[in-house]
């Protein structure tokens, strides 16, 4: 790489990295995700995380493409820093429906509608997929996505109704549902967990490396 092409990727990467240093939106109207991702990042996350509700479009298509183009449109909107969440739950038997409709399945349904999905299967495996999607604000970066996917079963639901399809989702290796676990325990086993802990080493890494770039400036 020459000289002017490593400048200007330096320059590029601190962009990035000021963005990890400075306030970064969570896109949800949800008080108890904020609250749980905030837990669960815990206090060496080297940046302010502030939810903020917006209206975003429904997009449709694979994981990956929708979970791009809701955050492109909302750095768009935030003008600046962005971080969008989205989550699926696929069940084997239906080919990885709902998967990223949950929310409208959910809404309709309610869990006791999801488990009844699957009566005439055999196969009630199912996982649950949390993708965390990062814009620095700048449209010429591209958009980065942190995965984490938790195995399961769909069961009959258990537990408060307080947090979504969780009461219907019992991870493999337990025998309580999402809903039933104890915080503590979920927050260290659960598909938003695994995305979190990719998205908070990759800011980790940036932080580290703009210090170290301003060490030798």
């Amino acid at each position: 790489m020459s000289t002017v092409a490593a400048r200007a990727c330096a320059r590029t990467d601190m962009a990035s990295m000021a963005a990890a240093g400075r306030t970064v939106v969570l896109v949800t109207g949800n008080a108890k995700k904020l609250e749980e991702v905030i837990q669960i990042l815990g206090d060496s996350f080297p940046c302010k995380l502030v939810a903020k509700k917006i209206d975003l479009p429904e997009y449709q298509g694979e994981p990956d493409d929708i979970s791009i183009q809701k955050c492109q449109e909302a750095a768009k909107q935030i003008q600046g820093p962005v971080i969008v969440e989205d989550t699926c739950l696929c069940f084997n038997a239906l080919g990885g429906l709902p998967g990223p409709y949950i929310k409208w399945f959910l809404e309709k349904l309610k869990p006791e509608g999801l488990y009844k999905l699957l009566a005439g299967f055999e196969d009630k495996s199912a996982y649950a997929l949390c993708t965390f999607a990062f814009s620095t604000g700048n449209p010429k970066d591209k958009v980065k996505l942190f995965k984490g996917q938790t195995h399961g079963h769909i069961v009959d639901p258990r537990g408060p109704r307080d947090f979504g399809w969780d009461p219907c989702f019992q991870p493999e290796g337990y025998d309580k549902t999402y809903a039933e676990l104890p915080k503590s325990v979920k927050n260290s086993i659960s598909h938003r967990y695994k995305a979190l802990k990719e998205l908070s080493t990759y800011f980790a890494q940036q932080n580290n490396s703009a210090e170290a770039i301003s060490g030798f400036s």
